[in-house]
């Protein structure tokens, strides 16, 4: 039976995790960044090592092809991505682009050549942290981004994402090149950490995802009058940020009444001029919202304009922004019975689950077949320098997911004494 390197896994992830802007509060690496930078060379130069045929498309996703014997025929994808939430942890993506470096690696040692073409991924921006709005990277190869999109993206500098992309030799007007289709794609399979207590409470190896919910991310930026904290008159101020208060103190209630038991998150809040004698003048925050019910994100959503609809009052105005929509999306049944069977070969106690977090591979299911694995995560914790998976755990998930490459690209031994 195949055996992957735990060694080799952990030295990939701990390599990774030192590509951080904040070393010793956990792992920041946003796209673009010189963080990034490092990072997708270290990728680039393990791809090389296992004989990949290396490149970066427009936009800077990595590729790693190793050829099949068939020729002219779609490829099976397998990776995740490598940026991340600002002081993150070292497993939310690089598992899955480890997975991806570990399966080539079995290819290669164990003189395994595919029928049909594989190629590991390494994407960026999945987070959204650098220009809002997540999966970006696996958005544009599936087209659903434009060049002008990539120019109204701005980080918190203000530079757009297709200046940042400029910076590091990707031009945003090539965009059309990254797109990938069934035609040239026979499927997708990403490892992810669980990010939530499941499997560990129930001591499982794995899960098989068979849903990702649908999300929503959107700004709503409040605009109000600012002004001297000591002069102005308490009557008749246009405080944006009082206006702002009166909208986030209601939004929880908004799903608590859903019976399909949504989630709304508000992550980010910016106040201007941010000044503690200043009355401020605008405030920007986004709102997350989650649930496998479409409906029900399209029901929370008009509610919340109707809250900001509700609120406008002398001197202050609501503009809201919908910075991303994905509707539930199912994983392949094929591909998901393939990996229930190589669980029960391999061993492996497994559970079927619907995920709660956006992963690439919901925009792969948009045009391909595709498959996601879960893997414990310690505690249930994510998006935090605590995040951790056991090193043997990430090792049987790889195992699973190299049997699984094995059947979809139909992988054969070079000589029968091998």
């Amino acid at each position: 039976m195949f055996k992957a390197n735990k060694q080799r896994i952990q030295t990939h992830i701990e390599s990774l995790a030192r590509f951080t802007a904040t070393p010793g509060h956990g792992t920041t690496r946003l796209s673009y960044s010189k963080e990034d930078e490092s990072a997708r060379h270290y990728i680039k130069q393990e791809m090389r090592n296992l004989s990949l045929v290396v490149r970066e498309d427009a936009v800077g996703n990595i590729y790693g092809r190793l050829e099949g014997l068939l020729k002219n025929v779609p490829a099976v994808i397998i990776g995740s991505h490598f940026d991340s939430v600002p002081n993150g942890g070292s497993f939310d993506g690089p598992a899955g682009v480890v997975t991806g470096l570990e399966v080539a690696a079995l290819f290669q040692e164990y003189g395994l050549k595919p029928r049909y073409p594989l190629e590991v991924i390494a994407m960026i921006e999945e987070e959204g942290s650098r220009f809002g709005g997540g999966v970006l990277g696996s958005r544009m190869i599936a087209g659903q981004i434009t060049p002008t999109d990539l120019h109204e993206m701005k980080d918190s500098t203000g530079q757009s994402a297709a200046d940042a992309m400029a910076k590091m030799g990707f031009n945003a007007a090539d965009i059309g090149s990254a797109l990938r289709t069934a035609s040239d794609v026979k499927a997708f399979l990403e490892l992810h950490i669980e990010q939530g207590p499941l499997l560990e409470e129930a001591a499982q190896d794995v899960g098989i995802v068979q849903s990702i919910v649908g999300m929503t991310e959107i700004r709503i930026t409040v605009r109000g009058k600012s002004g001297h904290a000591g002069t102005t008159p308490m009557k008749g101020r246009a405080d944006a940020l009082v206006a702002a208060v009166s909208i986030l103190k209601e939004l929880p209630g908004l799903v608590l009444g859903e019976s399909d038991m949504p989630v709304l998150t508000v992550g980010k809040l910016n106040v201007l001029p941010n000044g503690a004698n200043v009355i401020p003048n605008q405030v920007d925050f986004t709102v997350d919202i989650r649930s496998a019910n479409n409906g029900t994100i399209r029901r929370i959503l008009g509610k919340i304009k109707q809250l900001a609809a509700d609120a406008i009052m002398p001197g202050i105005s609501f503009s809201t922004e919908e910075l991303l929509y994905a509707e539930p999306v199912g994983m392949s049944t094929t591909i998901q019975s393939l990996l229930i069977g190589n669980c029960e070969k391999l061993g492996l106690r497994h559970r079927k689950m619907v995920s709660g977090a956006g992963h690439d591979a919901m925009i792969f299911a948009s045009f391909t077949d595709t498959g996601l694995i879960f893997v414990p995560s310690k505690d249930g914790i994510s998006h935090t320098p605590e995040e951790w998976t056991d090193y043997a755990q990430l090792q049987k998930g790889i195992e699973l997911a190299f049997e699984t490459i094995v059947q979809l690209t139909e992988a054969k031994e070079k000589s029968s004494n091998q």
